[in-house]
């Protein structure tokens, strides 16, 4: 194991946070005020799942939908702290139609409950987000034994997303397709997919593993979107780039990443209220109810998704 191959991941990782960090600046100097706060119906009646909505990007998403009026359940693996947000966004929207619902997407047995909790309810479902994440943390196993970037990452929201997939069928209409949307990166540009080692037990990179999670998370968006669109079910799946946000994901960057994020977060960095519209606009927009179009942005080579595609 050379020296070479533990530091190209990183180097490609921080090459690429760099260059979205220096493209938000631009913007927010070029074009002061941007992005516009759009103005969006009220979505009464309409059910979403946010997983990872306690904190960050997830919390000001769930927040938002449901001073819309949308009912909203939050899926988290810690319960005091999702009972505490449930809460405070109630207190802050008393009309709010907010609930936690236990979900480790670490493990298979506790997503499959999750879902079964949920159908109990026998509510219809709108829109799923799946916003949860882990970045850049040591050598570890889920409880089902996934390399834990890969295993939470994708591997929870692929089941996750295919256990429920039903429910959102129903729920679609030919007026309001049921959406999909899921939180991606930019580092999946410079991913190495590695079929022969997905769990990276011969060269584990912590860097390389986040960006190979994330690269998955796309391809499996396109291919889904392939055979939802070839069924004809009024159902569209959407991958979003949230840009680098100040959020307690970058806890594990090196100590240098951390000295520069702690002295230029303020300037450099979105908030993260910030990248939740984007989230919000493709999920309410109308010019997204047909065939997702954002998350073709994301996309690398058209043969390589559809080959990699059908593995995933």
């Amino acid at each position: 194991m050379s020296l070479v191959s533990l530091a190209l991941p990183a180097i490609r990782v921080y090459w690429i946070g760099f260059r979205v960090v220096l493209h938000q600046l631009l913007r927010r100097l070029l074009r002061p005020g941007w992005p516009l706060k759009p103005v969006f119906p009220l979505q009464n009646g309409n059910v979403a799942i946010v997983t990872g909505g306690t904190r960050g990007i997830g919390y000001h998403t769930v927040k938002y939908l449901a001073r819309l009026g949308m009912h909203v359940i939050i899926a988290g693996n810690k319960e005091k702290e999702g009972q505490e947000t449930v809460m405070k966004i109630k207190e802050e929207a008393l009309n709010a139609k907010v609930e936690f619902l236990y979900c480790d997407l670490a493990s298979m047995k506790s997503i499959h409950q999750f879902v079964q909790a949920f159908k109990a309810k026998n509510y219809p479902l709108h829109v799923l987000i799946n916003n949860a994440a882990v970045m850049l943390v040591p050598e570890r196993k889920t409880e089902d034994g996934f390399e834990e970037h890969f295993g939470i990452n994708y591997m929870g929201h692929f089941l996750l997303t295919n256990l429920l997939l039903e429910t959102l069928k129903q729920s679609g209409t030919h007026s309001h397709n049921a959406r999909i949307v899921t939180l991606s990166s930019a580092t999946h540009y410079v991913a190495e997919l590695r079929l022969n080692d997905l769990q990276s037990s011969c060269l584990y990179s912590p860097h390389g593993a986040y960006a190979q999670s994330k690269l998955a998370l796309v391809m499996s968006a396109y291919r889904l979107q392939h055979l939802l669109t070839a069924e004809g079910s009024h159902v569209t799946v959407n991958v979003v780039d949230p840009g680098v946000v100040n959020t307690d994901l970058y806890q594990n960057v090196c100590w240098a990443a951390k000295m520069v994020k702690w002295m230029t977060g303020w300037l450099l960095l979105k908030v993260p209220g910030e990248p939740r519209r984007g989230c919000i606009h493709i999920n309410l927009c109308s010019s997204f109810t047909r065939v997702g179009r954002r998350w073709r942005l994301l996309s690398l080579q058209r043969a390589k998704d559809k080959i990699c595609g059908r593995l995933l």
